[in-house]
């Protein structure tokens, strides 16, 4: 069964998708996540977008196991370009892939985005890219979340249409998470800290050059905000 496979990251993030909703899922895969949204009655159709042809293939075969052909479509398509007008899709799900790409697919598919109210990604690494390309498109942090599973840490943003504005720190950290501050936050950023000191000290050894100088400068100045933020 298809809920029985969904991965708490994956339930985190259908968690996000509203009542009804007609969702595009960007890098499907397995189609796990669209097939759990209807399972569960989540929303009306959804779309299966993957670029692959393996994971394309493995998405057809698990829409068709679970008799759900006439409700999720699944497209062999690169990024946005799954999405059709006639789909009327609402809400975007871009999951388990680094933030810079996930950026780089809302930038280059962004004429896609018509008709959609909510994006919701879950980047696994450099966050900070979805939120600049957020604020440099109209588009604002609705809500945002951090969770650990099998001994990683995972960031879900979640997007509504907006003029938004945030500043370094609310970038590199979330302007919600860095102010909720929870367990896993604190457990991510200390980590980051430590590896940044690690970095910095090696440089620091290191035969200056122009490009080393601005390194020093720019983990120089992460490590006193961020140390900031996580002061008791």
């Amino acid at each position: 069964m298809i809920i029985e496979r969904l991965s708490n990251r994956l339930k985190a993030v259908a968690s996000f998708v509203e009542k009804d909703a007609v969702v595009a899922d960007i890098g499907s895969d397995h189609a796990y996540l669209p097939c759990f949204l209807i399972k569960t009655g989540k929303i009306q159709r959804a779309v299966a977008g993957e670029v692959a042809k393996g994971p394309y293939d493995s998405a057809m075969h698990n829409v068709k196991k679970e008799g759900l052909a006439a409700v999720v479509t699944v497209r062999l398509a690169n990024g946005l370009l799954a999405i059709e007008e006639k789909d009327a899709v609402d809400t975007v799900t871009i999951a388990g892939m680094g933030g810079s790409l996930i950026a780089s697919i809302l930038e280059n598919g962004k004429s896609h985005l018509q008709g959609v109210k909510r994006i919701i990604t879950q980047p696994n690494i450099h966050a900070e890219s979805i939120r600049k390309w957020a604020v440099s498109n109209g588009w604002e942090i609705k809500d945002e979340h951090i969770m650990k599973e099998d001994g990683k840490i995972y960031e879900i943003i979640v997007l509504v249409e907006g003029i938004s504005s945030y500043d370094e720190l609310d970038l590199l950290l979330g302007p919600l998470l860095r102010v909720e501050k929870s367990s896993v936050f604190l457990e991510k950023w200390m980590c980051e800290l430590e590896e940044w000191q690690r970095v910095l000290n090696s440089l620091e050894k290191a035969k200056a050059t122009e490009a080393i100088e601005m390194k020093i400068e720019q983990l120089t100045r992460h490590i006193e905000l961020v140390g900031k933020v996580l002061e008791p």
